[in-house]
């Protein structure tokens, strides 16, 4: 079963649902959900842990704080699932393909509910064989699962969209060029880091014998990368506008005060409204500060530093080396949110592009998938550079364990 989902407001969610599937839920499969339920588990998680102090204490356990949290992330995703394939099987019931619909005997009342209780018994049973096999990936393979899991995703949708531009030889090359492009600059921008320097202090080590000896005192760096938060500010801004647009659509038909508002939230933050690719923007980079904060307060990196003795020059250990790294990882991020802020509204730029070169101002509606190939080739190209460097670390790894045989 292929589904073709089109690009008005309900659709939306279902188009950024069909993308963390890897494109399952358009075949309506028992992969329908994917990985997003195990994506947002992990998001969650990740909140939790400045909020919760029991969380934040695994966090600094070492191996066997992190095998819990990993335990609870899975415990999450299993009432996540569930939700999820409730709420993608109802928009589904309401889509058609042809004249007949896609769930027909959807619901949970009378002879529906045994049909309805299996689809989400095998949907959620398909997302946790999803997660135990990118877990598999990672442990048995290079890189890392999950990621490799939405990465084939992305690729096995590339050559159907070819073949439909290939129909408009001048669109496809408009796209070829921006894609090589954008991919120079997620590069430049993925690789892109600030290396503070740092001095560890020379200690007295007593060895063998009473000797004396002086270790440590080595200099070093601390990587601080441009874009640390990845793609995860482009998932919350992206489904923040989207839910109230998709809620607003359920309305529209309905009379008086309440139509006039729905069909207005509906122009407004519809995907041909300047005002969503406005918020989009805006979103991307207030989200991609905040999730870059969380993430640089789970490292404590300032502490880290002050207990094995090291410090930054020039800078005085504790409060002023803490008030030093957030300037810098305020001035970097600056850049990166920037950059993700771009990514988001490319479907925009591009849309003016092509508009201009074709004369329709129905380009940018009849080129939804945009929204998603953006997204897309930002993991695509973060899941390939840093699958290679996993790849030139075991290479290394090799080398040095020829020599010491």
């Amino acid at each position: 079963l292929n589904i073709m989902f089109r690009g008005d407001d309900q659709n939306m969610l279902l188009n950024l649902l069909n993308f963390f599937s890897g494109g399952g839920l358009a075949q309506m499969g028992v992969m329908a959900l994917g990985v997003y339920p195990y994506i947002t588990s992990s998001i969650i998680m990740q909140l939790l842990q400045p909020i919760i102090p029991a969380l934040e204490e695994l966090t600094k356990e070492g191996d066997q704080g992190r095998q819990r949290l990993n335990q609870y992330t899975y415990w999450l995703t299993i009432p996540l699932s569930v939700l999820q394939a409730i709420t993608q099987s109802t928009l589904l019931s309401r889509q058609q393909v042809g004249t007949d619909l896609i769930l027909p005997n959807w619901g949970f009342t009378g002879d529906n509910l045994l049909p309805s209780l299996t689809i989400i018994i095998g949907m959620t049973a398909g997302t946790m064989f999803a997660v135990w096999l990118g877990q598999l990936l990672t442990e048995q393979g290079i890189g890392n699962g999950v990621s490799l899991i939405i990465f084939a995703g992305i690729l096995a949708s590339v050559p159907y969209q070819i073949r439909v531009l290939s129909q408009q030889p001048i669109l496809l090359f408009i796209f070829f060029i921006i894609t090589i492009l954008t991919i120079a600059l997620i590069v430049w921008v993925h690789e892109g880091q600030r290396r503070i320097p740092v001095q560890y202090g020379k200690r007295v080590r007593t060895m063998r014998g009473n000797r004396m000896m002086m270790v440590g005192g080595q200099s070093t760096h601390v990587p601080m990368r441009v874009n640390t938060a990845g793609m995860i500010p482009l998932i919350f801004a992206q489904s923040l506008l989207i839910l109230p647009s998709t809620v607003a659509s359920y309305f529209t038909a309905s009379g008086g005060w309440l139509g006039s508002l729905a069909l207005g939230v509906t122009n407004y933050l519809g995907p041909s409204s300047w005002i969503y690719w406005l918020l989009y923007f805006l979103f991307t980079v207030a989200f991609t500060y905040f999730y870059t904060d969380v993430m640089f307060r789970q490292q404590n990196l300032p502490e880290n530093l002050q207990k094995q003795g090291g410090f930054i020059p020039g800078i005085r250990p504790g409060p002023r080396t803490e008030a030093y790294l957030n300037g810098v990882l305020s001035r970097i991020t600056l850049v990166g949110a920037l950059f993700l802020g771009f990514v988001a509204i490319m479907p925009f730029i591009v849309g003016m592009i092509v508009s201009g070169f074709v004369g329709s101002a129905d380009v940018l509606t009849s080129n939804q998938s945009l929204i998603i190939s953006s997204t897309g080739l930002l993991i695509v190209v973060g899941v390939v550079l840093d699958t290679m460097k996993q790849i030139e670390a075991q290479l290394l790894m090799r080398n040095y364990e020829g020599f010491i045989r």
